[in-house]
């Protein structure tokens, strides 16, 4: 029963169910309450991410000695594979399906959200991408300088930060879940665009379950290793990102499952599971490339030209390694290209960022579980090297 009651992907569930139920019975008053302690909740959410990225990457690349180089390009190459694999795989299959599809293209009679009640900005230290940049440079410089103190001091920082994804981070999850399916229910987004979210977001669904199966079958094959013993652990992580449409805020989620399976190098888990949060967004690429295609059938009668989709896909990957970890960061980074090689108008993009505001969560959620897979590759492809500087 203790477990039972201690198990956060228990928590998180209920945190769903709590958070519906209280939508859809409230009246604008206590919405304007919830809201404003959902984004208080996600400004300290956010404030401790790109701390956790510095805390957690930089010492592990410390740790790497001579392989931190080479690991940085191989898990970026590892990365920009994926999510190009994955939005190719997309395009196949949005020329295959999008055609027999009868998609409603709006949805209208949603409640507008009252204004926040109280606010508290609390803005991040620094950004993500700047922290991600500071922990590469940091880490590389200290290897480069055999820095013993910065590199004790850097092993310090990551115990700290340790402490405050489990005392405080990982609590205050189930009560920004709960904030955010209120609102949710609130609007009538659930029930309202029922109609979209079953026609496009169950094919992506099933897109992103087969694309995670092809990445965690070739992480078995290079590491050696059964993918079952990592993945089975993602429970929490995966519910997480569904309910915080948010790579960033679930990456401390992330790290703690990770952990758990004893199957990755710690220096591998450090490493790989936060700037995967960062540069690997398979799911929402995937995503995103079968929404793209299907608002293009809607709005203009017809798809995009293969040749425009793959120069399409081989930007976005690379706009998609810039990405923002928060609630629909992929398609509003690459935006310029949706527009430019797309010939998108406002209502092209507007419908875009309304259709995959439907799935965001889902797409993120596949973006965490696939990057315990590349992290697989990566302790395969490195584990030797690891496992001689241990000795």
């Amino acid at each position: 029963m203790a477990k039972i009651k201690d198990s956060l992907i228990i928590k998180l569930i209920l945190g769903v169910v709590v958070g519906l139920i209280v939508g859809l019975y409230c009246n604008e008053t206590v919405i304007g309450v919830i809201q404003s302690i959902k984004f208080v909740l996600g400004q300290i959410i956010n404030f401790t991410v790109p701390l956790i990225i510095l805390g957690f990457i930089a010492p592990a690349i410390t740790k790497m000695k001579s392989n931190a180089s080479k690991m940085l390009g191989v898990m970026l190459l590892l990365a920009y594979s994926s999510s190009v694999g994955a939005a190719l795989f997309s395009m196949v299959a949005g020329y295959t399906l999008i055609p027999r599809l009868h998609i409603v293209s709006a949805v209208e009679g949603l409640k507008v959200l009252p204004k926040l009640i109280f606010k508290i900005d609390i803005p991040p230290v620094f950004s993500v991408m700047t922290a991600l940049v500071l922990s590469l440079f940091l880490g590389l410089a200290i290897i480069w300088t055999k820095s013993k103190q910065f590199e004790s001091l850097l092993d310090e920082f990551n115990a700290i930060m340790l402490k405050i994804v489990y005392k405080i981070i990982i609590p205050i999850l189930p009560f920004f879940i709960a904030t955010t399916f209120a609102t949710l229910a609130y609007e009538g987004g659930i029930t309202k665009q029922l109609p979209v979210f079953i026609k496009v977001v169950v094919i992506v669904l099933i897109g992103h379950f087969i694309w995670l199966t092809v990445l965690y079958t070739l992480g078995g094959i290079i590491s050696g290793k059964n993918p079952l013993k990592l993945v089975k652990f993602y429970g929490p992580a995966y519910l997480t990102a569904v309910g915080t449409m948010s790579s960033a805020a679930t990456l401390p989620v992330a790290l703690s499952c990770v952990k758990k399976s004893k199957v990755l190098h710690d220096d591998i888990t450090d490493f790989a599971i936060p700037l995967g949060s960062t540069v690997h967004l398979c799911g929402s690429v995937l995503t995103e490339v079968f929404f793209v295609m299907t608002v293009s059938q809607v709005l203009y009668g017809q798809l995009p030209a293969v040749g425009t989709m793959v120069l399409f896909i081989v930007l976005l990957g690379i706009f998609a390694v810039g990405a923002p970890g928060v609630p629909g960061g992929t398609v509003m980074a690459s935006l310029g290209i949706i527009i430019s090689v797309l010939g998108f108008d406002d209502s092209g993009v507007a419908l875009m960022l309304t259709i995959f505001a439907l799935q965001d969560s889902f797409g993120t959620a596949c973006n965490i579980v696939g990057d315990g897979a590349l992290a697989l590759m990566l302790n395969g492809i490195f584990d030797k090297e690891l496992a001689a500087q241990k000795k």
